[in-house]
Formats: C-alpha cells, structure tokens, sequence
C-alpha cells in the first residue's frame, strides 16, 4: 500500500465543490499545495478558493483530460460522485479513498452486506427491488422500520420510517412514484437508540491510522443538528467505537479521512449506521477544538503525510446554521449574544442562495467543561427555532 509522497506545491484533485471541498482547499493550501476542484455547479463554494477550477458536468471529456493531467492524486467530498469517473481517473492517477472503496459505500445495501459478512455489528436490514414487497419484508423485520434509497439521499432525503402496517401503503405509494427500471431500497428495522454517536478515521497509505475522539450527535428532520465532543459515554462505549472503527477503515484498505455513523443501544452496545469516506458534518468542531483539524488530516492522509495524533484542546459543541438560520444569526438578540460569548466561532460557507434545509454554515462553541459547550449550542438552537416561529 505504500507510494511516494506527494510533494508540496502539486495539485491535488478534488471531486465536488462544497463546503467540504472548500474547507479541504483551505486546508490544502496552508500545506503548501494547489487544489483544482470539479464541480458541475459554477456558484459551489470551493470554486473560489480552488488554483484551478472546472465547473462543468463529470461527463465532459475534454475537462476529465484536463482535470487528469494536472493532479497528482484525487479525492471528494461526496460519496455520491460517478465511481466510474474514479475509475477512469485511477488509469493515471491515485484515488483516495480508491474507486472500489466508493463503490462499497455509495450503495447503501453495498455496504451493509459488506460490514455484517465481515461480522461487523449492523442493524437487521434486507434488500427491495419491488415495490409490493414491502409489506412482505416488514412481516419478516417487524415494525418499526425505515426505508431508504439504496443510493443517493442524504439529509433525511429518500427515507420513510414505517411505524405500523397502517403505514405501508402510502409508503408503497411513494416508492412506486419514485421507481425506475435500476431502483432499489434497503429496509433496516428501526434502531432504539440511546444516542447518535459518530467518529472521524484518518489512515495513510502506510496504514498509519488516527482516531478522533467520539462525538454525539442530534438530528432534526434528518438532518444534523447539533454535535458535542467529547461524547458523554462510558470510556468502553469510546474504545469499543475507536476498535471497531479502525477495523472496518483497515478491512476496506481505505486510504483517507472517514466518518462512521454509530448507535448506541441502552445496554451499551453500538451499532453501525452508515460509513462516509470523506470529512463529515459532525467534524467541524475539529476546525477549532482541535491540533489538527478533519480536512487537514484528509490532506495528510491523501497525499502521503503521515496522518497526526490528535489533541482535542477544548469540549466543544457545534449548530449547524441552516436555510434561514444564516440570516437569524445576524439580527436575532439573543442569538447575536450567543454569538458574543468567549469560545463562539461563526463559520459562513459562502453560499449565495438560501434554501430551506440547506446547511448555510455552523457555530462552534468552545468551553472549560463539556456542560457549558453543550448548554450554549442547545441555547442557540432554542433560539434559532423560535426565531422561526414567529
């Protein structure tokens, strides 16, 4: 698995141009390198801050034979871009994490066949192709459970939860509106969870591998909410979390930054919920309460560099700001105190236009003890949601 270094001042490749992808550009430049960013969307955010920039489809030949020879390795920030683009990129240069690493998550089913046959800890979960077959897998799973897209979907998008029978049919219905020739669905039986936990994996190319520490999450309308680090479980709760987390990057031979989605049951076992083999929504505390933050460990882990411990400096909680919520910051009293208090970093990710359920930035606040972090983070949500109301 070792290869040589990619040496500061080349270009690294970056598929997909969000704030992911502008926080990786940012991060890549104060290591001395140049990134070149792919993103169909001329206005994505990491355009403006990419040495070179293509905004044109993943299909255009005359942009890949641009793109290809100007990189000296490639990365995302979506698992949902063409594993095929990978692919024909991999002929030449390094992808990282590779192609078929992609083509093992991007799939929802893909993925949970490969973590339960390797005896990793899954939810019961079983394959849809036929719409009218639901009913018929849920008798086998049991009620309740959720139903998602088996690729894309993201944010809450693609997923029903299905709580009695009553509930099929119109779920049914939704499915078959949605369904062409190549759809398919996972049903998973709903987990009674305690707590959303998640963790960040960085491995190098030598199989060096870092764990961050394990972080709780809070989703509203399936979308992320709020994260708290450090995650207040019991300290086996955290090691069983960083060994099964390392084992699954490692029997992937993932190389790279990862992000795997647990839960943890009231008898304190975990369970995986979905692997991500790019920087994560619930990370960006790292940009602050970290040595080394999510992005700059990506670019380490990519390019060669080996992959550096990690100190959390501070209990942190983060908000995500999302659709109107950047405009709300900025005018609502209680939210601009917040905003005032010592340890608060307001994170803008420069999207022009405001839409509901699209994440416009975040907040980190910083604290002595992992209360206080927590207490302010859950204050500005409260704010923000009432602010909302009225």
């Amino acid at each position: 698995m070792n290869g040589p270094l990619v040496e500061p001042g080349s270009v690294l490749g970056v598929l997909g141009g969000g704030q992911l992808g502008a926080m990786f550009a940012q991060a890549a430049t104060r290591l001395d390198y140049r990134v070149a960013v792919w993103d169909p969307d001329p206005d994505a955010p990491a355009h403006h801050l990419a040495a070179y920039s293509f905004p044109s489809p993943f299909t255009d030949q005359k942009t890949f034979t641009e793109f290809a020879g100007l990189v000296a390795v490639v990365t995302y920030e979506w698992e949902n871009v063409p594993a095929v683009l990978c692919e024909r990129l991999e002929r030449t240069t390094p992808v990282r994490p590779a192609s078929s690493v992609l083509r093992r998550i991007q799939n929802r089913l893909v993925q949970k066949t490969f973590l339960a046959g390797q005896g990793f800890p899954v939810p019961r979960f079983a394959a849809l192709t036929e719409p009218g077959r639901l009913a018929e897998i849920l008798d086998q799973l049991g009620y309740p459970a959720v139903c998602k897209t088996a690729t894309a979907g993201y944010d809450g998008k693609g997923q029903w939860k299905i709580d009695e029978p009553s509930s099929v049919f119109s779920v049914r219905d939704s499915l078959t509106a949605s369904c062409h020739s190549t759809m398919e669905w996972i049903v998973e039986s709903f987990v009674p969870f305690e707590r959303e936990l998640s963790v960040l994996v960085a491995r190098g190319i030598d199989g060096q591998t870092i764990v961050y520490p394990l972080v709780e999450n809070v989703h509203e309308a399936g979308i992320l909410r709020m994260t708290v680090v450090p995650a207040e479980v019991p300290s086996t709760v955290v090691e069983r979390s960083a060994d099964l987390a390392r084992a699954v990057v490692a029997r992937m031979d993932g190389i790279g930054l990862f992000c795997l989605e647990l839960f943890l049951l009231p008898d304190h076992r975990v369970l995986f919920n979905e692997v991500a083999p790019r920087p994560h929504n619930s990370g960006h505390y790292t940009l602050d309460a970290c040595n080394v933050s999510q992005f700059e460990q990506q670019v380490r882990a990519v390019t060669g560099l080996p992959p550096q411990e990690v100190l959390l400096t501070n209990p942190a909680a983060m908000v995500n700001l999302i659709g109107e919520d950047a405009e709300t910051v900025k005018r609502d009293v209680e939210c601009r105190r917040l905003l005032g208090l010592p340890g608060a970093y307001v994170h803008d990710y420069g999207k022009r236009a405001i839409r509901p359920r699209r994440k416009m930035g975040h907040v980190t606040f910083l604290a002595h003890d992992v209360q206080t972090a927590r207490d302010r983070a859950s204050r500005l949500r409260q704010s923000l949601l009432q602010a909302s109301r009225n």
